[in-house]
């Protein structure tokens, strides 16, 4: 995965755009478009002390996730990106997609808080890597720059 040019596309899509949902809906999508073996990539919005479910690409999905439950919680807790290999050994997994079988989750922050996190999902185990979360975690911080 060329993760320099994903960004940039990012870049491209979101310059000039103060439109959130656009942004949100248009970055799910360019995730879904050029990352191969995902089956599904959105967001999680913090609102009212609870991750909500915001623009995503993929099956329906939970609406509310309590911090610190499942993955997306656990990174909103930790405040830390969550690479998780076997979605099935992780402590308290929240199995939206049985087909989901590998994980990342990576924290968004707005004025030194986290606002929300982006999630993706993958129906191969071990698909995401060390690779991924320097791409990804720069794909956060350029959606980062428009929230």
């Amino acid at each position: 995965m060329d993760y320099n040019e994903l960004n940039s596309q990012l870049e491209a899509l979101i310059s000039g755009c103060s439109y959130l949902v656009s942004n949100l809906s248009n970055a799910s999508a360019l995730l879904c478009e050029k990352i191969e073996n995902i089956n599904w990539a959105g967001f999680y919005l913090m609102e009212d002390g609870k991750l909500v479910l915001g623009p995503f690409q993929g099956k329906v999905a939970c609406i509310e996730i309590p911090v610190g439950k499942g993955v997306c919680g656990t990174a909103v807790l930790e405040d830390r990106t969550q690479l998780v290999r076997n979605v099935h050994d992780f402590p308290g997994h929240i199995a939206c997609d049985s087909a989901s079988n590998s994980e990342i989750v990576i924290p968004l922050h707005k004025d030194g808080k986290v606002w929300g996190v982006l999630d993706m999902d993958s129906p191969l185990l071990s698909r995401f890597d060390e690779e991924d979360r320097i791409g990804l975690e720069r794909f956060c911080s350029i959606l980062e720059s428009v929230l």
